[in-house]
């Protein structure tokens, strides 16, 4: 089981699912109308490290971020 937790102003509680790999992720949250808007547009870490291949593997307790843009000034 893996945690996916979403920051910034996606507004979304985080989740546990069983996933393989970051594209089993990416395939479950892409099926929620209110994420799909974010994903195209969103960095992904992996335990605190920015990740941006969809084949990398998951294990038991991975923690998977989605990290909306942010500007600032």
């Amino acid at each position: 089981m893996i945690k996916v937790e979403f920051l910034g102003p996606i507004g979304k509680a985080p989740l546990e699912m069983e996933a393989a790999t970051l594209a089993d992720v990416s395939a479950r949250l892409k099926e929620e109308d209110s994420l799909a808007q974010w994903l195209d547009k969103c960095a992904v870490a992996l335990n605190d490290t920015m990740v941006n291949d969809l084949t990398t593997a998951l294990k038991d307790g991975d923690r998977v971020s989605i990290l909306p843009p942010v500007c600032g000034g």
